[in-house]
């Protein structure tokens, strides 16, 4: 397929700013561009299922090297899915892991906060900053 379309081109069909185009071209997981004798970049579709890929990837917030590391795969001839089912359940771990810590951090400011309800409780400080969390 002839490579006819500019950055911003490219970067429209895919969703994706002309920034992240490049930025993706520069990191490896877009094959370098032809360049016309000006030297403004060329693309074609497979580039944009490329950039589509990678944003979606992306929402899913898979990093720029799990995307790199599945698109080698791919590259290579290997269907990447089961690669891609392991970083998905390895990110629903970290999910859970941080939702796990951010349901104690809520109970802690919840614990911190009633017991400091009474504001006539709570002297301003002598000493230190302030008692609500001093203590």
């Amino acid at each position: 397929m002839a490579a006819t379309m500019t950055v911003g081109q490219v970067a429209e069909a895919a969703g994706l700013s002309r920034r992240a185009v490049r930025l993706y071209e520069e990191r490896g997981l877009l094959p370098p561009a032809r360049r016309t004798p000006a030297g403004y970049r060329l693309y074609d579709q497979n580039d944009i299922d490329t950039l589509t890929f990678i944003r979606r990837a992306r929402a899913l917030d898979l990093s720029l090297d799990d995307i790199g590391a599945i698109l080698t795969l791919r590259r290579a001839g290997t269907a990447p899915c089961t690669a891609v089912r392991n970083l998905l359940d390895t990110r629903i771990a970290e999910i859970d892991r941080a939702i796990t810590d951010l349901q104690a951090l809520r109970a802690t400011l919840t614990a911190t906060r009633q017991a400091t309800a009474d504001p006539s409780a709570t002297p301003e400080p002598a000493g230190g900053v302030c008692p609500l969390i001093d203590r």
